[in-house]
């Protein structure tokens, strides 16, 4: 499997101490498990492959993002990936 394929691809994890008093099954997912670490590595897939297929971005592209945070990351993942 390739890495980008995995984005996405997180754990369902059921809270059983707190579904066990409610009527519904909780569960919650485990974005953590993405490989930039966070629910931004979804966005920033999303943004590059709609860049791509708009003909806005082409391998070897330059992205320039204004960002600190998860997405920067997520970013330069999936950039890493694309080439």
């Amino acid at each position: 499997m390739k890495l980008l394929e995995t984005i996405g691809s997180t754990p369902l994890i059921l809270l059983e101490s707190l579904s066990a008093s409610l009527p519904a099954r909780i569960f919650v997912k485990n974005e953590s498990r993405n490989p930039g670490g966070s629910i931004k590595d979804r966005a920033a897939l999303g943004y590059i492959e709609s860049a791509m297929a708009e003909g806005l971005l082409e391998n070897g592209g330059t992205v320039v993002e204004a960002t600190s945070g998860n997405l920067g990351i997520g970013l330069a993942v999936v950039c890493a990936q694309k080439g």
